[in-house]
């Protein structure tokens, strides 16, 4: 567990924002009728913010890596689940996802590249 890395808190703020933003995405960008689409986005922005959100608190490697997987899940869930051809969807999910998983090995690399001092 990590604390007191505000870069690493900046990033996790960020990734509750953009979870907050593909969950809503069903309303604001009018795609709520379309199930599939609907529901990964609520799902998947839900699960993002809570892990963003437990990451403020304190911060475990295992929280980015989940993080990493959703955002490359929320990327590719518009093929898998066949919902492509909805621009507005597509387009939400392909770069919140991008953003979420970006943001997730942003923060890996950090973690492993600089990791925090140990108490003697």
């Amino acid at each position: 567990m990590l604390k007191g890395r505000t870069e690493l808190t900046a990033i996790n703020i960020v990734n509750a924002v953009l979870a907050a933003c593909l969950f809503v995405s069903p309303w604001l960008f009018g795609f709520g009728g379309e199930q599939a689409a609907s529901w990964n986005a609520w799902i998947c922005g839900l699960a993002v913010a809570v892990l963003a959100l437990a990451a403020v608190r304190e911060l475990h490697e295992w929280e980015e890596w989940g993080s990493l997987a959703l955002g490359l899940w929320t990327l590719a869930a518009p093929w898998i689940l066949g919902f492509a051809g909805i621009a507005a969807a597509l387009w939400a999910h392909v770069g919140i996802g991008l953003a979420v998983a970006v943001l997730a090995a942003v923060e890996l690399w950090l973690l492993r590249a600089n990791p925090p001092a140990q108490a003697a």
